[in-house]
């Protein structure tokens, strides 16, 4: 078992993919750091203290998997930390060519740091956050691609949502 590693991302909302990787990584790591992303880029459907909350309920059972926030460069968070390694997950070759931009990027910002690429279980490999929220919109059945904690949030916050459109 090897030292600490941060898993980044925006989970929202976390996945049955990203628990896959997490509870792998948490078999391979003394430690996994689930850095949960403000990204002023995205329009997430869930605050960021909703996503904490609902990653902090999912992966409860895990001793070694610490949550938090971050904003910023996830260098920063990565030497605030004092982890030298990130978990990134591949679904598909398509995801390959943007992680290694990333991976080159955050080395040389941080020359100590390694991207350490895993792959989801094969029936995990299409589930992608988007995809959650979009058959959650249109009303379809999630209950496959995530987990019952994101299945009762997502039920509520687009009854919230299509309450406050009415």
């Amino acid at each position: 078992m090897s030292g600490s590693i941060i898993y980044p991302g925006t989970f929202d909302p976390i996945t049955n993919g990203h628990l896959d990787l997490i509870e792998r990584a948490s078999r391979l790591f003394k430690k996994v750091i689930v850095a949960i992303a403000k990204n002023a880029q995205k329009q997430p459907l869930f605050t960021l203290p909703e996503r904490e909350k609902i990653v902090s309920v999912a992966l409860a059972k895990y001793r070694n998997v610490e949550v938090c926030t971050f904003s910023g460069l996830l260098v920063d968070l990565t030497r605030e930390k004092k982890v030298t390694m990130i978990l990134r997950g591949l679904r598909a070759i398509s995801d390959f060519e943007y992680e290694l931009q990333l991976a080159s990027i955050n080395r040389m910002m941080e020359p100590k740091i390694e991207t350490v690429f895993l792959t989801p279980s094969e029936r995990y490999t299409y589930i992608s956050a988007s995809m959650v929220r979009e058959v959650a919109t249109l009303g379809g059945d999630v209950s496959l691609l995530v987990p019952k904690v994101v299945q009762r949030a997502l039920k509520t916050k687009l009854l919230a949502c299509n309450t406050s459109r009415n």
